[in-house]
C-alpha cells in the first residue's frame, strides 16, 4: 500500500439502479439510482429509518437486492434480475462501523492483521501492510496494546486501519465517529479526509449528522423514508434546498405560516389574535405565481437582524420570549404571530431583553406550499 500503488482506484466507482429493498410490507428502499465517482467522498443523510444504512449493506453485500443492480469499479456486484449475488469477501470494500468492532483479545497488530490472514497473504505482506495501516493511522508503536489499554479513538482508528490494510477500492462507513466525544469525532473527520485524500479511494459514509456530512463530504444524497430528496453538494444542499423536508433537516431552520393576501405576505395570528405590537407585512417580495392563499414560508435563524421596535424601515414586530447567551452566539426565541421564531445574532451585535418589542429584518426567505 502506497500514495501510488494504490490498486483499482481509477475504477472504483460505485453506480445503483433502480435498487429496492422491501421488508415484508415495509419497503426500506425505493428505486434508488445513483452513480458515485471514483474518488469521490459521498454521504448519505437523513433520519434514523430513511434508509441510508439499508443502502450501505446491500452495496457492502450483507443485504441482497429485491430490485436493481449494483456495479462497482465497473463489474457487477449485485443484480436481482440476474440473480447474482458478490459475497462481501470478494468486493475489495474497507468497512468501518458505529462500533468499534475490534477484538478484545488480539493485540493492536493481530487486529488489523486479521483480514490479511484471511486472505492468505505471505508472512512479509502481512508485516509491511500491517504497519504502514498502523503507521496512517497514528497507532505505531501501540502494536502490541490490546485494546483494553486504548482510547475510544485510538479502537475507532484500529478500525480504520483495519480496513485500510487490505487496500480496498471503496471505504464504507456507517456512522463511524458516532460514539465519540465531539472533540474527538472532529479531530477523526479531518483523518479520515486525509486517509482519502493520501489513498484516493472512494468513501461512502452514512450518517445523521448533518455537520459531519458538510464537513466531510464532496456530496451528500438527503433519503426520507426509502426516497432519495436530493443530491448536490454541500453548499448546493444548503443554499439551495429541494423542497421543505431538507431545508429543515441541514442547518437551523424557521418555518413560519403565512399568508398571501393584497400583494404581501402576513404572518398567521393565533387563534383570540394577537396582543402584540401590530405585525405588518413579512414581505411583499412576492414570488411570481403564487396565488393567494395559506404560505409557509422558511428562513435561517442566522438571515434575521433584530432591530428596536422605533427603527425607521418597514419590518414585521414581534416581541423577544426568550434570550440565551452561547459564546459567540446570542439565541433569541422572538413571537411573531402563533410562531416563535429562532434568530441567532454575534454578541458584539446590539442586545435585546425578553420582552422586549423588535423588529424582524429577514435577508433571505423561501418559499413553500402550506
Amino acid at each position: 500500500m502506497s500514495d501510488t500503488g494504490h490498486l483499482g482506484v481509477e475504477h472504483s466507482g460505485v453506480v445503483l439502479s433502480g435498487v429496492t429493498k422491501r421488508y415484508g410490507q415495509v419497503t426500506a428502499v425505493s428505486d434508488l439510482t445513483l452513480s458515485i465517482g471514483a474518488g469521490e467522498c459521498f454521504s448519505f443523510l437523513g433520519p434514523s429509518g430513511c434508509g441510508k444504512t439499508t443502502t450501505l449493506r446491500m452495496i457492502a453485500g450483507f443485504e441482497d437486492l429485491d430490485e436493481g443492480e449494483i456495479t462497482a469499479g465497473g463489474r457487477l456486484i449485485s443484480s436481482s434480475a440476474k440473480k447474482f449475488y458478490l459475497p462481501p469477501e470478494k468486493r475489495d470494500f474497507g468497512m468501518v462501523f458505529q462500533a468499534f468492532a475490534v477484538w478484545p483479545h488480539l493485540s493492536v497488530f493481530e487486529n488489523v492483521a486479521f483480514p490479511l490472514r484471511l486472505r492468505k497473504l505471505s508472512r512479509s505482506d502481512i508485516e509491511a501492510k500491517t504497519r504502514e495501516a498502523l503507521t496512517h493511522t497514528g497507532l505505531a508503536g501501540q502494536e502490541r496494546a490490546f485494546p483494553n489499554e486504548l482510547s475510544g479513538g485510538e479502537k475507532q482508528r484500529i478500525a480504520l486501519a483495519r480496513a485500510l490494510a487490505v487496500n480496498p477500492q471503496v471505504m464504507l462507513l456507517d456512522e463511524p465517529l458516532s460514539n465519540l466525544d465531539p472533540k474527538l469525532r472532529e479531530e477523526m473527520r479531518f483523518e479520515i479526509k486525509d486517509l482519502q485524500r493520501r489513498f484516493g479511494f472512494t468513501i461512502i459514509y452514512v450518517t445523521h449528522d448533518q455537520a459531519e456530512a458538510m464537513a466531510l463530504s464532496d456530496r451528500i444524497m438527503v433519503m426520507d423514508q426509502g426516497r432519495v430528496r436530493q443530491v448536490g453538494t454541500p453548499l448546493d444542499v444548503y443554499n439551495s434546498p429541494a423542497d421543505a423536508f431538507v431545508f429543515g433537516f441541514i442547518g437551523l431552520s424557521n418555518f413560519i405560516p403565512a399568508r398571501i393576501e393584497n400583494g404581501a405576505a402576513h404572518a398567521a395570528l393565533p387563534p383570540g389574535g394577537w396582543d402584540g405590537p401590530a405585525i405588518g407585512p413579512l414581505t411583499r417580495d412576492i414570488p411570481a405565481g403564487l396565488a393567494p392563499g395559506p404560505v409557509t414560508l422558511a428562513c435561517r435563524p442566522t438571515e434575521i437582524d433584530l432591530l428596536p421596535a422605533d427603527d425607521p424601515r418597514e419590518a414585521p414586530r414581534g416581541v423577544v420570549r426568550r434570550k440565551a447567551f452561547l459564546g459567540e452566539i446570542v439565541d433569541y426565541r422572538v413571537a411573531l404571530g402563533s410562531t416563535e421564531v429562532r434568530i441567532q445574532r454575534f454578541r458584539r451585535d446590539p442586545s435585546f431583553e425578553t420582552g422586549q418589542a423588535v423588529k424582524l429584518l429577514f435577508h433571505r426567505l423561501l418559499w413553500y406550499p402550506a
